[in-house]
């Protein structure tokens, strides 16, 4: 069993939501991809069976507070990846990704990588 597979298996019971801003890089991964609407209709379905979270005011607020935070201490992180660790903070979630290195310079965050 893939790795991926197991560990959605193992975690059954935790909610699991996509941020807003991953789903848009789903969609556009798929409208740029050579099977856009096979690739669309899988991200519909996800956004489905997975709820999609919005940035709110809280949330940008945590975004704010770290941004600066991490600024101070000249550490960078993609914005879009701050946003999507300020969701998952201001929720009290885990982000699970390939991308362990870019999320660990959030403070607070909890990360997992699933494919390992």
């Amino acid at each position: 069993m893939k790795p991926l597979i197991r560990q959605l298996h193992l975690n059954a019971d935790a909610p699991k939501f996509i941020s807003v801003i991953s789903y848009g890089e789903l969609v556009y991964g798929a409208n740029k991809s050579a099977q856009t609407a096979n690739n669309l209709a899988k991200v519909h379905r996800l956004g489905e069976i997975f709820p999609v979270i919005n940035v709110s005011k809280s949330i940008m607020d945590c975004f704010g507070h770290l941004k600066a935070d991490l600024s101070k201490k000249s550490v960078t992180v993609d914005d879009f990846d701050l946003l999507i660790g300020s969701i998952a903070i201001t929720c009290g979630y885990t982000v699970v990704t390939n991308n362990v290195k870019y999320f660990a310079k959030i403070p607070g965050l909890n990360v997992v990588n699933w494919n390992v």
